[in-house]
This record gives structure tokens, sequence and C-alpha cells, in this order.
């Protein structure tokens, strides 16, 4: 996805090969992938996640984990071998990855470095709703290590830290759902007599889109809190002559009016952030700095009306390429989780194209793109652009 002024944090780096103003459109259906038939047994390859695997075969992430013996925080490895059907016998869970057992009366939680309330309930096999209640905390709360998380009745309630940045997705009124481990969209819809057209449209998305466990969603007829109580125009709708559609605008600055909200670390902070993720990533932290800097100029609050959002300006649909490549749900409105996103995708252009600028241009215009028209006059500048920054960061 092309992006423009992005030294003014306004891109919209990403990885849709569509123009990024799209982002909140729906697929047509003659584009939509065909889901393959699920095999009776799946052999994992290198960066499979059971997430990956079920979404690939049109299956419920439970429902492959009750298939297998595993539990939410269990691991699977290349040359494993899964049973995506319920003909034969259930391979054993790996003994190096047991399932989290069921939490305990009054038990707790310390928050780790790099902890999310979502990665941590599937940890315990809570739903992000259920972490959420226990604890006395929003969905625009944010955790920091040390924070003790209760996980049951009875335990210490943890302290709300103050409004951080709020679910990509927006809030839903009470007639919304909650998604649960396990849930797919066509489950949903046919629990709630709709169809699954309807409930993703419902919700920008697409009867493709990945969803996540603790994740709100309307149902159609809903009134949403969103479109009820619309936010202050705080990202314009077009930049460099492209007026992009009204419900990524508004979803822009949902996400913007929660950043401006929320407590945002300083730019200097943010830049150790990036050096030190990028660090324990493997990837050369001059070269993040160098990403970031072009990006947003360290600035976590920026926003595109392409709805890029933060230190990395990442559209949801790379942050859900990201939280694959990772393992994990990333929420792009987190600053950790936002440079870890940012992150995990340069490492993986780098890796996979043929020359560094290559891996640069896709960051901005695609990496499929790239590959199939070579890179636009303004990809070309981005390039270099970003090449400059990094030469200052050592």
């Amino acid at each position: 996805a092309r992006g423009g002024a992005i030294s003014a944090g306004m891109s919209a780096a990403g990885y849709v090969h569509m123009p990024a103003g799209n982002v909140a459109t729906a697929i047509p259906a003659s584009f939509a992938p065909t889901k393959a038939a699920a095999p009776a047994d799946y052999t994992v390859l290198t960066g499979d996640t059971v997430s990956a695997i079920a979404g690939r075969f049109d299956l419920g992430v439970r429902q492959v984990l009750d298939l297998n013996n595993l539990g939410a925080t269990s691991l699977i490895h290349p040359g494993q071998t899964l049973r995506l059907t319920d003909s034969g016998a259930a391979p054993a869970a790996p003994a190096a990855a047991p399932s989290a057992p069921a939490p305990s009366a009054a038990a707790k939680y310390t928050v780790q470095t790099g902890d999310t309330i979502s990665a941590i309930a599937a940890a315990h096999s809570l739903s992000v709703h259920e972490m959420l209640t226990l604890n006395n905390l929003s969905p625009a709360s944010i955790i920091r290590p040390g924070q003790l998380i209760k996980l049951a009745d009875g335990g210490p309630t943890a302290t709300a830290a103050p409004a951080a940045a709020a679910p990509t997705q927006a809030a839903t009124a009470t007639a919304g759902y909650v998604i649960k481990a396990g849930d797919t969209l066509s489950a949903i819809a046919a629990a709630n007599n709709v169809s699954v057209q309807d409930l993703a449209s419902a919700n920008g998305l697409t009867a493709n889109s990945v969803i996540h466990p603790g994740q709100s969603l309307n149902l159609p007829g809903s009134l949403s809190v969103a479109s009820s109580e619309a936010p202050t125009q705080l990202v314009p709708s077009t930049f460099l002559h492209y007026t992009y559609p009204e419900a990524v605008v508004t979803q822009a600055n949902v996400n913007k009016t929660a950043l401006l909200a929320a407590p945002i670390p300083s730019r200097d902070q943010i830049k150790d952030l990036v050096a030190t993720t990028a660090a324990r990533m493997g990837v050369t932290p001059s070269l993040a700095l160098a990403f970031a800097l072009q990006e947003s100029g360290f600035n976590h609050q920026s926003v595109s009306p392409a709805n890029a959002i933060g230190t990395m300006q990442i559209i949801p649909q790379a942050g859900e390429w990201a939280s694959e490549l990772v393992g994990r749900h990333l929420n792009l409105l987190d600053p950790q989780d936002n440079v870890t996103a940012g992150v995990a995708i340069i490492r993986a252009l780098v890796s996979t194209s043929d020359s560094l600028d290559n891996a640069i241009a896709g960051y901005y215009q695609g990496q499929y793109s790239v590959s199939l028209y070579g890179m636009y006059p303004d990809t070309a500048n981005y390039v270099a652009s970003v090449k400059e920054n990094q030469l200052t960061f050592g």
C-alpha cells in the first residue's frame, strides 16, 4: 500500500496489494480465496501457528486445539503432525508445552515486559472480557510490568492503569458479541441468525478476516458506540490528492482520539523501544530506527487517513499479518506491540527480498507490487530517505 509524506507520520505502511484506502472495504466474492478442504493430518511447517493453520482450512482454533489435546499456550514445531478432522487417534500433546492449568481461587499473575491482556487471558484459558471484568479494567486500560492481574475471584484486583490505546476494533453496544477462543465468523453468524456477509459488513470486515478472542463485534441491527458517538475529526480524509473512504477515516479518528487520550512514551523513550526491540528480534537497530523516523518521527500518536497507526504506521491488515509472524495478537495502539509489528515486518521483508532497497520499498509500496511493477518514483524517494536516516543512527 503506497503512502506519502512519510516524514510527517502520514504513511500507509503495510502489505496489502491494493490502495491503503481500501482496507475497510469488502473484497468482491470473485476475489475471495477458496478454502482448501482440511486433510485428516497436517505436517507443521516453519512459521506455522495454530490460528494460521485453522484459518487456512476454515476451521476453528479451538477445534484444532481440542483435536490435538493442545491448550492455548501449547507450542507446535516444524515436522509435528496435527489432526484436522475427528477421525483416528489424537496425537499426544508435546511434552515441552503443556496447556495452562485452569486458574485456582485467588490466583494472580504478575505482568511481565511485553505482556498484553489478550496474551495473558489466552495463557490462562480466559476470555479478554473475563480478564477485564475480574480486574475492573476497560478495553482502554493498559497494564505495566510488575502489576498484579487477578485470574479468578478472590484474588487482588489489578489497579487500572491510565486509559491507553483502545483496541483497533470499535467497541460495541450491549447488543454486540465478544469473541471467544475457537469462534469463527460463520459460527457467530449462524448462532445469531445473520448471514456471514451481513456480520462482516457490520464490522468493516470481509468473510476472510482474522478475528481474535476478546474482540467485540457488532451484530447487524445493533448500534455501535463508534456510530452513535462519532469521533472528533482529527485526521483529514484527503492526503496527497487521494480521498480515503469514510469508514477508513472514521476508524482512523477513533484510533487518533484514543492515542491522544493515552499516556504515550516520549520520543526518546520510543527510540529506545525501537532499538531494543529490533536487537531482540534480530533486526539491525539502525534500520528499524530509520523506518520509525521516516514513518512517524517517533511520534506514537500519529495516525494517517489510511488508518496507518502509531510509531511504525501499521494498517490493521498488516497488523494481522505481523500477529501471525510473532505468534500472538498485537494491539497496534499499544506502543510495544506497534513497534513489535513493524520490526517483525521489516525482518520478514529483509529475509525474503533480493536486496535491502527492495525490502525497504516493500514496507512502503508492498513487496508484491515492487516485484511486479518495480519502484514507483515516490517509493524510490522513500528508500533513499530511509537509507539516509539509517546513516544518522550509525
